[in-house]
């Protein structure tokens, strides 16, 4: 049977840990406590026992009733808090005596606290949700009324003899008034305060905890910030009411639309001192959609708050119940029907307001959005886990165990043609190695990934809400192990069979072809449009790979920086891509002219774009994060990009021209951005240099208990950093070819990569739970504004 306490730890909400019950020092409080059976006179311990058997069933069926608590061991007092928001708080006061009363008293005190702590947390979380919920009825208000409004303009529009074949739409007057400007929505403030509400109780409780001034300023710098990026939003007047439209710039079409709105406005403010005449907005079908889509994203978070909610009242209530039963079983007393009915009556248990909101959110989706079906609009309300299957498990053996057997005969056949030396075959290594090594790069570079998914889950890092992947269509770590070992057979196999009949002496175009065939299935099946091998999973990691590379019309989300940053390793990948694409595509291989591509000018000016691409990418994306968000640390994120692409840029300048001053270059721009780089690491992600954190040198929160694997992940980053040396001393192993030691280099900044993803999510992580943010907050499309605004 599984003990609660890690039933407990498996169940609760991981960014709402420090608001649960903290079950774990209360049971270290009660093992302070000595048991009367440990005491040393054995005659009044039989006297006692004697005692405590006669008299335990008169205890039970006692005349006093429910006035048992006033004449127990103990009695809890209500006292009304300083504020109204905070609710009552209570208070144990001892009528017996303990074994070791001191004990008992230190018990009984954390054991309010944490009454109180739960209390003020669910009230607090409560009316962020009810307010949440009365903001989307209003949403929907506008929704309909909208609708309806578009619905009466279409057929007038059918009516009439003009008839267009575009989508009729509502013509709304765009107001003179100044907007606000804000740069979050009302939710986010409304969170955000919150949360600061919060963090100031626990401040009261616990002094050590600066959450609150971190926010406070946060929130003051988002508003500031904030008056200067207001372009997402217009306030019209539709139907007699005055509407403002928050449409988020996430893709190219609208970020270059409110650019564009901007200058245009600028230009009449310039020409025109006063206010320019309305103009026409016009609201259509496609908008109205867009907006239906937003408000029914906001429902279905709102619908995931509440259930977590409800586990928070189910988890805490549970915990309570068995840490007074310890605490009646160590001191023999009757303690837990006594303090049971203050927990009961508490507010966090006795209210009812989630459950009732959670039941008018079910009614108003089923209504609007699932066609009065229940059971479709609880697939996105409440979307199953997908169940992990045991075959699964069985073709990963599989094709791990085939994967081994090829590989070793690969190697063996390499060895004895000699295919990997500096004595070999220059053709095979410069034509059919290349694909071999990018195919080993990707696919280790994803079994990695399928490593941080298992790592994240034992630690309880939820990388389905920093990654904002649907719980039905994720990949699990089980799901990428398996395209790792049955693609790696795939390739090894074809590469296998393609080196056997190299040395048996077949040199023919179709044999050349075997590898670039191999890459063409490859990328057919990425984009293969049918539903088959995890197309949500292809389809997104393309969406993911298009909004890299419109950086930064996109508005970078976490999915899309934490790939860029992956691109940002696999520079060795890319160049050999691009090498492949020309030998194949120029017809090369028929010839086996490998140098071809070499002596192309527009090839080795590639080189320099392929080199540096990822890198300004990912600045890219920092300079649209620090448009939307305004915060200086993006620029100073940039900058790091911005060095590491001057240092790719010299090296491959180096390895062109050859010359001692391009290595003076290299040495000089490399070093200056390995040093950039390591500060990044080690002050941002692994929060070193925390002179008064209560974990020597590493932050206050981490999620590794222990604290030697964060400086050694720090040494093997500062080891694997300085890889970029071996382009200036142009070391070998032995007699190994130099493009084998280049993927072997390649494979350690992989490696390196695979390691930082681990702790930049654990970061991420802490973060949300800092905030208490267990939910997205959506963004709303329609806000209403008064006349007097």
């Amino acid at each position: 049977m599984v003990k609660f306490s890690k039933q407990f730890e498996g169940q609760l909400v991981p960014e709402w840990k420090e608001a649960f019950v903290d079950y774990w020092q209360l049971k270290k409080d009660i093992r302070k406590i000595p048991s009367p059976n440990n005491n040393t006179n054995p005659s009044k311990h039989q006297q006692a026992s004697l005692s405590h058997i006669l008299l335990s069933p008169l205890k039970k069926f006692s005349f006093y009733g429910h006035h048992q608590r006033d004449h127990g061991a103990i009695q809890v007092h209500t006292k009304l808090a300083s504020s109204a928001s905070k609710g009552d708080m209570y208070e144990t006061e001892l009528l017996e005596k303990f074994a070791d009363t001191d004990a008992a008293k230190e018990f009984f005190a954390r054991l309010d606290l944490q009454l109180n702590k739960v209390n003020q947390f669910y009230r607090t979380k409560e009316k962020e949700f009810m307010e949440r919920g009365e903001s989307l009825k209003k949403q929907m208000e506008i929704l309909i009324e909208l609708k309806a409004a578009l619905k009466q303009q279409r057929v007038k529009g059918a009516s009439a003899d003009d008839d267009s074949k575009d989508d009729p739409s509502i013509s709304c007057t765009i107001s003179c008034e100044e907007e606000s400007g804000k740069d979050v929505t009302d939710q986010e403030q409304l969170q955000d305060n919150s949360t600061v509400e919060f963090d100031r109780i626990n401040d009261v409780e616990f002094p050590e905890s600066p959450r609150s001034e971190e926010i406070e300023k946060s929130i003051q710098m988002k508003r500031e910030e904030g008056k200067m990026r207001s372009i997402s939003g217009r306030v019209i007047t539709c139907q007699g009411k005055n509407v403002r439209i928050n449409i988020p710039l996430t893709t190219p079409t609208r970020t270059l639309s409110a650019i564009t709105y901007l200058v245009w406005d600028d230009l009449i403010n310039q020409s025109k001192k006063g206010c320019p005449e309305a103009n026409k907005l016009h609201i259509n079908k496609k908008k109205l959609h867009h907006a239906e889509k937003m408000i029914r994203g906001a429902f279905t978070e709102l619908y995931k708050g509440l259930g977590y909610l409800k586990t928070y009242r189910h988890l805490n209530m549970l915990a309570f119940v068995k840490i007074l039963k310890k605490f009646d079983k160590v001191t023999e007393k009757q303690v837990l029907p006594i303090y049971l009915k203050v927990v009961e009556s508490s507010y966090f248990n006795s209210s009812d307001k989630v459950v009732k909101l959670a039941d008018e959110v079910e009614e108003l989706f089923i209504e609007h959005f699932a066609e009065d079906d229940k059971r479709k609009a609880m697939k996105f309300l409440k979307p199953h886990q997908r169940k992990e299957s045991h075959a699964v498990t069985f073709f990963i053996g599989l094709f791990t165990g085939c994967f081994i057997a090829l590989f070793v005969g690969y190697v063996i056949m390499a060895h004895i043609t000699k295919m990997y030396t500096q004595e070999s075959d220059t053709i095979y290594m410069e034509t059919v190695y290349p694909v071999l090594s990018m195919f080993s790069l990707l696919f280790l570079h994803f079994f990695l990934y399928g490593c941080n998914i298992f790592m994240w889950r034992k630690t309880r890092i939820n990388y389905s809400f920093i990654f904002e992947l649907a719980p039905t269509k994720e990949l699990k770590y089980r799901d990428v192990f398996l395209i790792c070992t049955t693609s790696m057979t795939i390739v090894v196999g074809i590469m296998f069979v393609h080196l056997f009949l190299i040395a048996k002496g077949y040199s023919s175009t179709r044999v050349q072809a075997i590898p670039g065939f191999l890459l063409l299935i490859f990328l057919i099946l990425l984009v293969c449009p049918f539903n088959i091998f995890y197309r949500s999973s292809r389809f997104r990691f393309l969406r993911v790979i298009r909004n890299i590379i419109l950086s930064p019309l996109y508005k970078v989300v976490m999915l899309d920086f934490f790939m860029a940053d992956q691109l940002c390793s696999q520079v060795p990948l890319l160049r050999n891509l691009e090498y492949v694409a020309c030998y194949y595509i120029t017809g090369s291989y028929k010839t086996q002219d490998y140098g071809f591509c070499m002596r192309t000018k527009h090839y080795r000016d590639m080189a320099y774009a392929v080199s540096f691409l990822p890198y300004y990418w990912r600045a890219m994306q920092c300079a649209r994060r620090y448009f939307d968000e305004g915060q200086i640390s993006h620029l100073i994120n940039l900058g790091k990009y911005v060095s590491a692409m001057l240092a790719a840029g010299a090296k491959v300048a180096y390895e062109k021209e050859g010359s001692i001053g391009y290595l003076c270059l290299v040495v000089v721009v490399s070093s200056a951005a390995t040093v950039y780089q390591l500060y990044w690491d080690f002050v941002k992600d692994w929060g070193l240099l925390q002179f008064h954190s209560k974990n020597p040198w590493l932050r206050n929160e981490l999620v590794l208990r222990r604290k030697i694997i964060y400086f050694l992940s720090m040494g093997l980053n500062l080891v694997l950093r300085l890889a970029w040396i071996q382009t200036v001393l142009h070391s070998n192993f032995g007699s190994v070819d130099y493009r084998v030691t280049g993927l072997f280099l390649a494979a350690l900044e992989v490696i390196r990569r695979g390691q930082w993803n681990f702790y930049r999510l654990e970061n991420e992580h802490l973060n949300n739970a800092g905030k208490f943010r267990a939910v997205k907050i959506v963004p709303l499309p329609f806000d209403e504004v008064d006349n007097e605004d």
